[in-house]
């Protein structure tokens, strides 16, 4: 077992990474515990696949708990389940010093986080990610929210867990497209700021993805690593921390266009998301034109989306995506920020973008997949 630790003073917490964690959470559990009983919040897919596991070890170890089980899919991350998420924890009684359990992918680890973070002020909270996005991105980090039809994420709070359990065991009940969605965060953090780690993943990427475990453990630890290291220095985006954004400006756009739906999963944005921010950044001359091409290429070796006629179905025409994009948490003044690229591993964020610019790469990227609508 690998544990990184995320150290947030009087809020610093421990991400344990390894197999077996489900099985064995109660004993991890305990340390957290001022009464035995948690609450449990998962969807039908988790509940059906780890649920039963993670429910027999809480009752072996003497720990009360009740479960409450949500549908699967973005659509859940929205007013109306966190009314029925918060509503339930009052009906079970929680209190401001107990636990609940986040079970599951990325969708219940925002939407349970946020609905911790306003019950009765602040509840306590455990991640447990059972995808690999969430066990590299989502579950750490503290950031927690429900989408709107706004846009996505825009209502939320920053609320971290007191313990993260990223059981490697979970990955392999993921279908391939549902774990490639989920290299696209961990590709995402090479890509900004470790390009040894970039070079390592060109290497053991397909050996991650056919499922060995080693592989996919040091994955999961780097990632992770890489992002507590940022959100120690900038827990709530004042600087750094925007950088884990790389491929998001591109990628909520897309995943508003297609009404947050299978045809785009939040992973596949990101990838698409990343090439395009390379692509921005060697059209603009911050970095070579190598750079697009080398991502692209990993994309393409991994079996993953990696340009917009990848998504099936019709998309926007250019400025009105470009347009999407304004409502982005990270418009400031108006302006919105983007996070480009000098190299593999150096990335930085800006404001001096012009939409022409964007619109550009965005109009190419379609005319290559011919799937515009008017």
């Amino acid at each position: 077992m690998k544990t990184v630790h995320v150290d947030l003073a009087e809020r610093s917490y421990d991400i344990l990474i390894g197999q077996g964690l489900i099985a064995d959470a109660a004993k991890h559990l305990a340390p957290h515990l001022h009464r035995p009983k948690v609450a449990i919040v998962t969807d039908d897919n988790v509940a059906r696949l780890h649920a039963p596991q993670l429910q027999s070890a809480l009752t072996q170890a003497g720990i009360a708990h009740d479960t409450l089980v949500l549908p699967a899919g973005e659509a859940t991350k929205s007013w109306g389940p966190l009314t029925q998420t918060v509503e339930w924890l009052l009906d079970q009684k929680i209190e401001r010093r107990d636990l609940v359990i986040a079970l599951g992918g990325g969708v219940i680890g925002d939407l349970v986080g946020f609905a911790a973070s306003i019950l009765r002020r602040g509840v306590r909270f455990v991640q447990i990610p059972t995808s690999l996005l969430a066990q590299v991105d989502s579950s750490v980090g503290g950031k927690t929210g429900i989408n709107t039809q706004h846009g996505k994420n825009l209502v939320g709070a920053f609320h971290q867990p007191v313990l993260v359990l990223a059981d490697i065991d979970a990955l392999g009940t993921l279908s391939n497209r549902d774990f490639l969605a989920g290299y696209g965060e961990v590709v995402k953090y090479g890509l900004l700021g470790n390009a040894a780690f970039f070079e390592w993943l060109e290497q053991f990427g397909p050996k991650l993805a056919a499922g060995d475990i080693d592989a996919r453990t040091e994955a999961v630890r780097m990632s992770c690593q890489m992002k507590a290291d940022i959100v120690a220095r900038d827990e709530t985006e004042q600087g750094d921390r925007a950088l884990l954004n790389l491929g998001h400006t591109f990628c909520h756009a897309l995943e508003k266009d297609t009404g947050y739906s299978d045809r785009l999963l939040h992973g596949e944005g990101v990838a698409i998301g990343c090439a395009l921010a390379f692509e921005l950044s060697a059209r603009m001359g911050l970095c070579s034109q190598e750079c697009p091409s080398r991502v692209r290429e990993h994309l393409r070796a991994m079996g993953m989306k990696l340009d917009l006629s990848d998504i099936s179905g019709p998309l926007s025409n250019a400025v009105d995506l470009v347009g999407l994009m304004a409502q982005d948490k990270k418009v400031i003044d108006g302006q919105l920020r983007f996070i480009l690229a000098r190299d593999i591993g150096d990335a930085f964020v800006t404001s001096d973008v012009s939409s022409d610019q964007v619109i550009s790469v965005m109009q190419d990227a379609l005319d290559r997949g011919a799937n515009t609508v008017s």
